[in-house]
């Protein structure tokens, strides 16, 4: 199976998730494009079985610039596709990550599991949490 997984971090606590499962994903034998969202081909990431997508909560929990960017670019293009989300986050309840599942819903897309969420850096449970995440979505 090919996954992409690409996000953005802007302390580092969703580039931890990210390696995270990105390490995962390679041990169950993955074939894997890890890249930040800034410098993610499109089309690479949209040939890929699957695209794991991670973005931490800004402003009034919203998604990382270079995030929304980057989905909206593929957002017309996601009908069937097999995605999972995650990020990390200070305050707030999850509402970033419900309002991009709903988006990805929207365009006829299979979310994958429920968003993962890492409130601040993530600890050895939460980086557990995140191996366990990726190779569910190896099954899905």
């Amino acid at each position: 199976m090919k996954v992409a997984v690409i996000y953005a971090s802007t302390t580092g606590n969703t580039e931890a998730m990210a390696n995270a499962i990105c390490d995962s994903l390679k041990e169950k034998g993955a074939d894997v494009l890890c890249a930040t969202a800034d410098g993610a081909d499109q089309a690479a990431a949209l040939s890929c079985d699957a695209l794991l997508l991670g973005s931490p909560a800004m402003g009034d929990e919203v998604l990382e610039d270079s995030v929304e960017e980057f989905f909206a670019a593929i957002e017309g293009s996601i009908s069937g596709k097999k995605i999972g989300i995650f990020g990390s986050y200070d305050w707030g309840d999850g509402k970033w990550l419900r309002d991009w599942a709903d988006r990805i819903k929207s365009q006829g897309a299979v979310l994958l599991d429920e968003p993962l969420m890492v409130h601040l850096t993530p600890e050895a449970d939460d980086v557990q949490k995140c191996k366990a995440w990726a190779a569910s979505m190896l099954s899905a």
